[in-house]
């Protein structure tokens, strides 16, 4: 665990998981959640070869851990903004798998109405806030959704999610400043992957260890372990207890890798496969799942029904997303903001 300091004091420290104050149920419910999410990645990839469904790709597979350590370390209410690898989020947070596949398919019945695909996945209704496509936007966005929140009077957080070669966006040190002056309910993540698509942060930064960000805006900062949803959890809860009290926004470098490339084109050519290997063996899913056994929370039979369920639950999103229409066409002109006074719209319009 990571010490607190003093107010206005930034903090900085390693936090390592820890599985004693873990229950039953969550162990099982973050083995069966990542599950979820790398078999439904796992099969959109193969369709994705396919050419079943077009547009670009990036996969979750390997941050597993990120995604349910955060959903179980929040509390309903709270928002979550992601970049364009944004799979992983909704399905933790409980949203129904079939209007992913289907807004991968571009169907209607997608969860933005097939007009988002893969990188625009939308849920308000469970508080994912979309994922985005341009590359830092989402930092000074989930900045705003943390004013909105403070402005409203509620206690709720906003948990948003870049990746370490997005916080080289200038718009970071903006949003930050605003922040920690305000003091935004904003827990920023960087889901450090260790590559902005193909450049190491080696190549893109002398300050490797990127807590230290946060230290200038005197912003408790930590690193986190990303490949256990234990230690996730906790980083989350202590941060969230800690913006709920008004006392603001933390930055967590949470170290994780993605075992696929970039995106689904990307040759990966620029690590080796021993490399991945390595990160491999520390795979999030065995993780859980070996202190499950440990404990024998689950016989060997209700595992594979697991997997069976899952596997099962991918398939009949697959169906659905294929049976699904296509949108009509007038529905283009739909979901589309736009300020009915604006000079000359009547004459445009007519």
């Amino acid at each position: 665990m990571a010490t607190k300091t003093a107010a206005k004091k930034p903090t900085k420290s390693t936090r390592k998981s820890s599985s004693s104050k873990f229950s039953k149920e969550t162990y099982i419910k973050w083995y069966k959640d990542m599950l979820l999410i790398r078999r439904f990645e796992e099969k959109i990839s193969q369709l994705y070869i396919q050419q079943k469904f077009g547009g670009f790709l990036h996969l979750y597979i390997g941050q597993e851990a990120i995604a349910v350590g955060t959903v179980s370390g929040c509390q309903k209410g709270d928002k979550h903004i992601t970049a364009y690898r944004d799979h992983g989020h909704p399905i933790a947070l409980g949203t129904d798998p079939r209007v992913l596949a289907a807004e991968l398919y571009g169907k209607i019945t997608g969860c933005s109405k097939g007009k988002g695909g893969s990188m625009h996945f939308f849920d308000v209704e469970r508080g994912f806030m979309g994922g985005h496509g341009i590359v830092g936007a989402q930092i000074p966005m989930g900045a705003g959704i943390a004013f909105a929140e403070k402005y409203n009077g509620t206690k709720n957080v906003c948990f948003c999610s870049f990746g370490d070669g997005a916080a080289r966006q200038g718009a970071l040190h903006e949003t930050f400043n605003m922040a920690m002056l305000w003091k935004l309910p904003v827990i920023f993540i960087i889901e450090n992957n260790n590559y902005a698509m193909g450049t190491s942060v080696e190549r893109t930064t002398n300050v490797l260890d990127m807590s230290k960000i946060g230290l200038s805006y005197e912003m408790p900062s930590f690193i986190v372990d990303g490949m256990r949803p234990e230690a996730v959890h906790e980083a989350i809860e202590e941060a969230a207890d800690r913006a709920r009290r008004g006392d603001g926004p933390t930055l967590l470098d949470i170290r994780t890798y993605r075992y696929k490339g970039h995106s689904m084109s990307d040759p990966q050519k620029y690590r080796t496969k021993e490399e991945v290997a390595d990160w491999q063996e520390k795979d999030p899913i065995e993780h859980v799942l070996s202190v499950i056994k440990e404990n024998k929370w689950m016989t060997q039979k209700q595992i594979d029904e697991v997997e069976e369920r899952v596997k099962n639950e991918v398939a009949e999103s697959i169906k659905f997303a294929e049976e699904s229409p296509l949108p009509d066409a007038e529905e283009i002109y739909k979901d589309v903001y736009m300020q009915q006074d604006y000079p000359y719209i009547k004459e445009f319009l007519a």
